[in-house]
């Protein structure tokens, strides 16, 4: 069992140190994609923050129950993805009819949740960092709020340079990656905390 202080410091690394978009470069596909208005960013973060976090309990769960007691770790991946789309579909099904503004704002990129890196690689991660299955929610939580952070700081930056005169060669996608790599950069000063 994993002590509190084990958990605050996995809460930070994969939140802000190890950020899964900035330093990881996993997921990146929503992270441009989603990240042009505040609003639209945050309901994906959010998506992104049950997916991800779900999927970390009931990948180790079935890791530890059934793929380890069974010794068929080798299909780990496969049952991931196959925890991923369920997870994903449920929430696309949840938006559609609770929240169809958003459904509609997020468009392609919400099925694009199940073949997010992102999520594959928090459950692979826990796997691989042998992490209990609390340690496991924690980090898959901490990613996805990193995540999260990180996508609506962008589309923050994306709206304002909206209003700013920007050289041609640099408008759009141009000054969005300058911008991303700038983030990337300021994130690595996190990195003095652990």
């Amino acid at each position: 069992m994993e002590s509190v202080r084990e958990l605050l410091v996995i809460l930070i690394a994969s939140s802000l140190v190890s950020n899964v978009v900035l330093s990881q470069f996993l997921g990146l596909c929503p992270f441009l994609g989603v990240s042009k208005k505040t609003k639209t960013a945050a309901g994906m973060g959010v998506a992104v923050i049950f997916v991800i976090t779900l999927a970390s309990a009931v990948a180790g769960i079935l890791y530890k129950f059934v793929l380890q007691r069974f010794h068929v770790e080798y299909l780990e991946t496969i049952v991931f993805i196959l925890v991923i789309a369920a997870l994903v579909q449920f929430v696309e099904m949840f938006l559609k009819k609770a929240m169809p503004a958003l459904y509609q704002a997020l468009g392609v990129y919400l099925p694009l949740i199940t073949t997010n890196c992102a999520v594959l690689g928090v459950a692979l991660t826990n796997v691989r960092k042998e992490y209990g299955i609390l340690a496991g929610i924690v980090n898959g939580f901490a990613t996805a709020a990193g995540f999260t952070v990180a996508i609506v700081i962008l589309a923050g930056i994306r709206e304002k340079l909206e209003h700013n005169d920007i050289p041609k060669a640099f408008q759009g996608m141009p000054i969005v990656l300058l911008t991303a790599g700038l983030m990337a950069i300021a994130f690595y000063g996190f990195s003095g905390l652990l």
